[in-house]
């Protein structure tokens, strides 16, 4: 029935006047402040994602009585101004039954995007999905494009050297930065160069010796799972040679260069050693340890970026004091060349814990995979393109509107979608799943059926993305021993809680990470941890838990995620923070 509307609806129309005539009746709508009149043009099961444009936060809100009540609350008839159509890229038919377009419009506080999805009910075009997001602070503009320095030689302040200017400034010596950001992980760069370019005075500290060493001390094989088509830092893209999945070493030296290029300031072997918030002056106490000795900075905010599980959860085992060989946590796992000939154990079965141990059979050791409960399994090959879809392939819409429609995805729809892709998936892995069953694998479905996505907004991790471990499983070369936790070492392996022991030289627990709040908690106490939110989980707002907006304690911001995440959503958290040191107050 879809299809005959569809056809009926399109047989003398294009897409690009499809989505100008639905857009004349929702900016008229827009422009009168009329809610329940905007809400009447959506689809009734219909999804509006804002994100800052309108409610000044991030939130999700399902069908025409929840949006119409958001509208409700804060449209005005300034809200949305100057609504405009892009023609850039879209609007665009997509399948039978779905145009997807784009729009810029202005707001009291700035200039922003909308992305929109119409389907056909009843005979008209209405809008099943709508993300209106702030792009940009009026008079606090990004310097990108139109904005950008015209250079040193032009801005009669300068007097210096641009290096000169650049090693001086990054050392802090008279003055304190606006934020500090802790990791110079892929989530720190990206939100210091949106502060940056908004002209907030940002320092990154990271603890490591070079920018990169997140990645670049990781295993010797480690290659990124995620394609390079959504793996771009914010306003520097990828060479059109870059590989589809990038080696370790490679993105930590793209890291660095990124670091370098967009004029970051960045202290490395820098370590945050103590730390106090004043509310009275709304300023850190930060004690910082440096090889030159220690500094205090007093910077207005702080954000925490290392990551959105980057405590290592290491159990307490008895008899490890008593073990002869080595055992350490997955996240200390670099060379596996030194294993050859020697018995390993790998206690954990999701993609650490499957690359570690492909990783030192491929070196020669004896591998035995401890698998304590039920993976989720994909294929690289089958798995990557239906989580991704057709947005980030190539050819695919360029990264700022690619960007668009996945933000225009709202996290509980990206669930229910994940799903049918799951299923979709399993079929066409068919083989490769039943000999892992056939080897007494265990796996599952994901959170409700959910796979990856689910498990990965819910957790960070629970499942794994064949590169070659599984097919070394199902043939018996990675033995398995399923179904049973690790209870105790012995002086020569482990005892499992079945009352198994296996012999090895070296143990790996790749036992997964604690939630970010429990980094917080070791770097600035309990007073401040007690106030934070628990990062990950889909709250009943639709929002992923604590991640780019405000935590509950003051000055004080969580930023993790995978590069395609913090890509999307660092920009949104440097706004809010721009914004408040601006003092621009939201309606």
């Amino acid at each position: 029935m879809a299809t005959e509307t569809h056809q009926a609806m399109t047989t003398e129309v294009t897409a690009e006047a499809t989505f100008a005539a639905w857009l004349d009746r929702f900016t008229s709508a827009l422009a009168a402040a009329d809610a329940t009149g905007t809400a009447a043009l959506l689809a009734r099961d219909c999804w509006w994602r804002d994100l800052l444009a309108i409610t000044w936060d991030l939130g999700t809100y399902r069908g025409r009585g929840n949006v119409a009540a958001m509208l409700g609350e804060h449209l005005t008839p300034e809200s949305f101004t100057n609504v405009t159509m892009t023609t850039e890229f879209g609007p665009r038919f997509q399948g039978d039954d779905m145009v997807e377009g784009f729009l810029t419009f202005e707001t009291p506080l700035g200039y922003g995007r909308a992305a929109v999805r119409l389907r056909p009910e009843n005979g008209e075009w209405a809008a099943w999905t709508v993300m209106t997001e702030l792009d940009d602070l009026r008079g606090h503009e990004r310097r990108i494009g139109p904005h950008r320095s015209k250079g040193p030689r032009h801005q009669a302040s300068r007097t210096g050297n641009w290096r000169d200017e650049r090693e001086e400034h990054v050392r802090y010596e008279h003055t304190d930065p606006d934020v500090v950001v802790i990791g110079a992980g892929q989530g720190g760069l990206a939100v210091a160069a949106n502060l940056g370019l908004m002209g907030v005075d940002t320092l990154i500290l990271e603890k490591s010796e070079r920018v990169g060493d997140g990645w670049r001390k990781r295993y010797h094989s480690l290659v990124l799972h995620d394609p390079v088509w959504a793996d771009a830092l914010p306003y520097m893209p990828y060479p059109e040679s870059w590989p589809v999945y990038c080696p370790k070493d490679k993105i930590a030296d793209w890291f660095e260069s990124y670091a370098a290029a967009m004029e970051l300031n960045v202290w490395t072997s820098a370590e945050m050693t103590g730390s106090s918030y004043d509310e009275a002056t709304g300023r850190w106490t930060l004690r910082v340890s440096r090889p030159g000795g220690e500094r205090v900075l007093h910077p207005r905010d702080v954000i925490l970026a290392t990551g959105a599980a980057g405590e290592p959860n290491v159990p307490d085992v008895p008899g490890r004091d008593l073990f002869q060989g080595v055992s350490y946590h997955s996240s200390r796992h670099d060379d596996a060349s030194r294993w050859a000939g020697r018995k390993a154990v790998v206690v954990g079965a999701c993609n650490s814990g499957h690359d570690i141990a492909q990783d030192l059979y491929e070196a020669g050791a004896d591998v035995t995979l401890v698998q304590r409960s039920s993976t989720h399994i994909i294929s690289q090959e089958h798995g990557i393109p239906a989580i991704f879809g057709s947005n980030f392939v190539e050819g695919g819409p360029p990264t700022k509107y690619a960007d668009l429609l996945a933000a225009g995805t709202p996290w509980p729809l990206v669930l229910e979608m994940a799903k049918e892709g799951v299923k979709e998936t399993a079929r066409k892995d068919a083989d490769l799943l039943a000999r892992l069953d056939a080897a007494g694998f265990q796996r599952n479905d994901g959170p409700d059926g959910t796979g990856l996505m689910g498990y990965a907004l819910a957790y960070g991790g629970g499942y794994y993305i064949d590169v070659g471990a599984s097919g070394l499983i199902a043939d018996g070369k990675i033995k398995l021993a399923q179904g049973s936790g690790l209870a105790a070492f012995t002086p020569d392996g482990i005892r499992l809680e079945d009352g198994r022991t296996l012999q090895a030289d070296l143990v790996v627990l790749a036992t997964g990470y604690r939630n970010m709040r429990e980094t917080a908690r070791r770097l600035f106490g309990d007073e401040v941890a007690d106030r934070l939110p628990l990062v990950l989980g889909i709250g009943e707002d639709g929002e992923i838990g604590g991640l780019y907006r405000r935590t509950g304690h003051p000055a004080f911001w969580y930023m993790g995620g995978p590069l395609a995440w913090v890509r999307i959503y660092s920009k949104h958290l440097a706004l809010q923070i721009t914004a408040k040191h601006a003092e621009i107050q939201p309606e």
